[in-house]
């Protein structure tokens, strides 16, 4: 790795960490948000699903350099191991960064590690469910409740939403969602071919900066589907890997008095109606104070999406925003899944037509100062 990212930073041990039965977690209500980043800290990147191509894995830690940040890398970011671990990998089939007691000892060790002040997912793709049994949760209550300068920031989004929720439930602190550094933060610091700042692009590092360092979030939506105002803790994350959490030891809390924000990418408008009636079902939807809807990238006819959310969500009764600016595509906006949120959701009662003043989900300076 060229750059000065140091691996030897957050190298845990060769062998995989004790597997700890989750606990019983924090306290309902006692939610702790992580302190803010100031220049100089030690970020520790690593990478718990899929693994980080090279060249982009550096950009993105430059990137965060550029922010002041010191960025060290995990032992096993760039590992390249078969779903099956053992056997020889052909060039089409997926991969993981390491085995999962792999990828969970570097992201153990980084939590773990009191020099590192937060803890930056590489990227998503498939593989953070499968690290959750082998992290040994007492040792990262530990490493939480520690004296010090108050809770390290995970971030990271897609398949981490599966670590957000677990953080979140048995840490009992606020989690950051937005681009990760082999994503869309490898492109931050990539020149414009017309020499101006891309707006997205732009929109996504002051994002992030501002959820990273403090400073409030605001993130307009582009139209309402159930008008009205909320307010309440934000959580959810991607629509697929809350789904597939239900009914395991790792699920997130029900939603009840709480603001959802749900996105998902490459899903068609069928699967996204059958998750969230797999969600309705369970009664895991149930008592929510509303919904902020991210992006759906790829993911069929926009108007065809936008009956199906309303369909679903419609009879709830809470106001539902849609056009978030955050999720997978290139208007990747940062959220703290944990933190107080207001949203507003406005325009007529089943409008359906995006358009200006749409509404907002805000979110305050993240707490903690050190």
């Amino acid at each position: 790795m060229s750059g000065g990212a140091r691996a030897e930073g957050v190298e845990g041990p060769s062998d995989a960490p004790a597997a700890g039965t989750p606990g019983e977690g924090a306290a309902q209500g006692e939610i702790r948000r992580y302190a803010r980043l100031r220049p100089g800290d030690r970020i520790a990147v690593v990478a718990p699903s899929g693994p980080a191509e090279p060249a982009r894995l550096e950009a993105g830690c430059a990137v965060l350099r550029d922010l002041g940040l010191d960025v060290v890398v995990g032992k096993h970011a760039l590992d390249r191991v078969g779903l099956g671990v053992r056997e020889p990998v052909r060039d089409d089939w997926h991969r993981l960064a390491g085995t999962d007691a792999d990828r969970a000892a570097d992201l153990q060790a980084a939590w773990c590690d009191p020099r590192v002040r937060g803890v930056i997912c590489a990227r998503g793709g498939y593989g953070a469910t499968r690290v959750l049994g082998h992290l040994d949760w007492d040792a990262l209550a530990a490493a939480t409740r520690a004296p010090g300068a108050g809770p390290k920031i995970l971030h990271g989004s897609s398949d981490i939403t599966a670590l957000h929720a677990c953080f979140g439930a048995r840490l009992g602190v606020t989690t950051s969602f937005g681009p990760m550094p082999a994503g869309m933060i490898a492109d931050l610091g990539a020149p414009d071919p017309d020499g101006g700042p891309e707006p997205d692009r732009a929109g996504a590092l002051d994002g992030l900066r501002a959820a990273l360092f403090g400073g409030t979030v605001a993130l307009p939506g582009t139209h309402a589907l159930c008008p009205g105002r909320a307010e309440g803790p934000l959580t959810g994350g991607t629509l697929t890997l809350i789904t597939a959490l239900l009914g395991t030891p790792y699920a997130p809390p029900p939603a009840k008095g709480r603001i959802v924000f749900l996105e998902d990418v490459t899903e068609a408008p069928y699967r996204i109606d059958r998750m969230l009636v797999q969600l309705l079902q369970a009664g895991w939807l149930d008592g929510a104070a509303g919904f902020a809807l991210g992006s759906w990238e790829r993911s069929g006819d926009p108007a065809e999406l936008d009956a199906v959310l309303a369909a679903r969500l419609g009879p709830l009764g809470a106001p539902v925003l849609a056009g978030v600016p955050a999720g997978h595509g290139p208007r990747q906006g940062t959220l703290e899944l944990g933190a107080p949120a207001v949203l507003e959701a406005g325009g007529p009662a089943g409008d359906l037509n995006p358009g200006p003043g749409g509404g907002v989900l805000t979110l305050e300076a993240p707490g903690g100062v050190r």
